[in-house]
């Protein structure tokens, strides 16, 4: 009987194992695709991005649309993400033990504040968008889910990195905003503030208008995890701020408490 190899990915390079050429490319043409967040992409624009010729990126595209991973346009030049991208990336939030948990302590929070409010995680110097439920004030014609912004630009993002004695932050800092920090020392000096305070404030710093407040989920080491609040200035008092932020570490309480043993993500 032939024995099943069985390997740790974390042993992979030790023993030599290389990685599948074509399933890296397969997976760096997603990746691409996803950050265009929907929007139509030319397959030069691709290739150029994958650092492969047209003609095995165009192999690779048809591939994928046969699938339905990528789907095109009528006139076959254009390539976007395709429903098998969703239907994985429900499957993924709906297995995952710790947005079972937030999910209902969001649509609490929407329906206490009637504000926006998301949940969000830590993806190397980004944060990635698992869940969000939205003011009846303000109702966006796209989902939040699925985006990914810079961790220094967002409450969310600040809320996670201050619990890390050492942030990890990318070589130069991208401003989404006039108000985006892009200074290091700066940032650090604000995660310390984040530390002392117990929550984050993203002040126009990725949405011009819009102030948010971030409290980190401590539920798992290290903490990866964050939930936020985004309020229009144009509403926003100081009682309204304090309202909000008591809000949320109240939230984080009740999440921590029903969050399940650390899962291991």
């Amino acid at each position: 009987m032939d024995s099943e190899l069985v390997v740790d990915m974390d042993d992979a390079d030790a023993l030599g194992i290389r990685e599948v050429k074509s399933a890296a490319r397969t997976t760096d043409l997603l990746d691409y695709l996803a950050t265009k967040g929907g929007e139509p992409t030319r397959l030069r624009e691709i290739a150029t991005a994958l650092g492969a010729p047209r003609s095995s990126t165009y192999a690779l595209l048809r591939t994928l649309v046969n699938r339905q991973w990528v789907k095109t346009d009528i006139s076959g030049n254009f390539y976007s993400l395709g429903i098998r991208a969703l239907l994985v990336g429900t499957s993924f939030l709906d297995a995952d033990p710790y947005v079972r948990v937030v999910v209902p302590e969001l649509a609490r929070l929407a329906e206490q504040l009637d504000e926006t409010v998301h949940m969000a995680r830590l993806d190397g110097t980004n944060v990635v968008y698992l869940a969000t439920q939205e003011s009846h004030q303000y109702l966006r014609v796209n989902s939040r889910v699925g985006r990914r912004l810079p961790a220094h630009a967002t409450s969310l993002g600040k809320a996670i990195l201050a619990e890390q004695p050492d942030p990890v932050l990318p070589p130069a800092l991208t401003a989404l905003t006039p108000r985006t920090i892009v200074d290091r020392a700066q940032l650090l000096t604000e995660l310390g503030t984040v530390r002392e305070r117990g929550f984050a404030i993203d002040d126009e710093e990725n949405t011009l208008g819009l102030r948010c407040f971030g409290v980190a989920l401590r539920y798992s080491t290290p903490v990866t995890d964050a939930i936020s609040c985004s309020v229009p200035l144009a509403r926003l008092t100081p009682a309204r701020a304090e309202e909000i932020t008591q809000a949320l570490t109240l939230a984080r309480r009740h999440i921590e408490a029903s969050a399940p043993a650390q899962a291991g993500y």
